[in-house]
């Protein structure tokens, strides 16, 4: 039996590459995030081995179960790059609702909205895996509940501590945050036109659906 070396048979006359745990475990990380986006989350750790040039008894080593491998992908590419700071910019009353929440999701379109990202994302949904649901209840608590919140204070309406959010008042913070996301999927996924000015598009995709947050709130709690 031959010994495991850090890489996958190689041509003959080329070198092997020596990497230091540290650097073996990102090539691993970084590959499989290209990977699953290009793949799907079905993509067998064999290939990826391949691509990268190593033994999949290595990639095991680093991450025991595929399924390990996945959950080390959901937190760089979703846990990862959300940043405390964004519930901060939320909640700031020092400023208006609507240039709080342009900021934002000019920000976390950029940041966070990649190719990889949405792919994963749509990947993960239709393999049934647990990333998306576990995605929508940081987003559900981070976002879009401090959202409503702040919706309710625009319209001069009660705060979540006298009356409880409802499912309705989530439901129109997806709007904006939907109009958002199914930007980059079509993009990202379609192919397809989108506009070329996303900052002008955010601020549009704001401005169609906050004010009639507002309005609704204030009819149905000021």
């Amino acid at each position: 039996m031959t010994a495991l070396t850090d890489t996958a048979a190689p041509d003959k006359g080329r070198a092997r590459q020596r990497l230091s745990p540290e650097e073996r475990e990102r090539q691993i990380v970084d590959g499989a995030i290209a990977y699953f986006a290009e793949v799907g989350l079905s993509g067998q750790t064999r290939e990826l081995a391949q691509r990268l040039g190593v033994t999949q008894p290595l990639i095991y080593r680093y991450f025991p179960t595929k399924q390990d491998l996945i959950d080390r992908v959901y937190e760089e590419v979703f846990v990862g790059r959300w940043r405390a700071s964004w519930t901060d910019l939320i909640a700031d009353r020092s400023r208006p609702l609507r240039e709080r929440l342009i900021e934002f999701y000019g920000i976390y379109a950029r940041d966070v909205l990649s190719y990889e990202w949405i792919r994963i994302y749509m990947f993960a949904g239709l393999a049934g895996e647990d990333i998306n649901r576990r995605y929508i209840a940081l987003l559900e608590d981070r976002l879009l509940r401090p959202i409503v919140t702040e919706v309710r204070d625009a319209a001069d309406a009660p705060g979540p501590d006298t009356a409880p959010i409802t499912g309705l008042e989530i439901e129109a913070a997806w709007h904006i945050h939907a109009a958002v996301f199914y930007y980059f999927v079509r993009k990202h996924i379609y192919r397809a036109k989108t506009e070329p000015d996303l900052d002008a598009f955010i601020a549009d995709a704001v401005d169609r659906t906050l004010y009639g947050a507002i309005e609704v709130t204030r009819r149905e709690m000021g």
